[in-house]
């Protein structure tokens, strides 16, 4: 059983910066890989990044590539998204995942955080 708890969100305006932190409890961390996705208002949830379990290989949604990093600090059971360059269209509230997949279907994943919100404007 892992348990994540996102934090990070906040308002910014568009061009800004955000770093999200997700903290996971066990002692199992890194045998996961890690995900973030985000909802917007009336859309589907969707997927934004992923790590695999030691860090080694990440990938990004089309959409962030360029602008969003994802890392992870297995000592600290913490995986991060660092989002730079904010778009309005990057509002949305943001959740981190983790998987014994490294994938980017949300189906792929067993554990969820409870979500942070991004609002950016413009």
């Amino acid at each position: 059983q892992v348990q994540l708890v996102e934090s990070g969100g906040g308002l910014v305006q568009a061009g800004g910066s955000l770093r999200l932190s997700c903290a996971a409890s066990g002692r199992t961390f890194s045998r996961y890989a890690m995900g973030w996705f985000r909802q917007a208002p009336a859309k589907e949830r969707e997927f934004v990044s992923a790590i695999t379990s030691s860090g080694g290989s990440v990938t990004y949604a089309t959409s962030v590539k360029g602008r969003f990093t994802i890392s992870r600090d297995n000592a600290e059971n913490t995986v991060y998204l660092q989002m730079t360059s904010l778009k309005p269209e990057d509002t949305a509230v943001y959740y981190c995942a983790a998987g014994v997949l490294w994938a980017t279907r949300a189906a792929d994943y067993d554990y969820w955080g409870q979500g942070t919100q991004v609002t950016v404007s413009s």
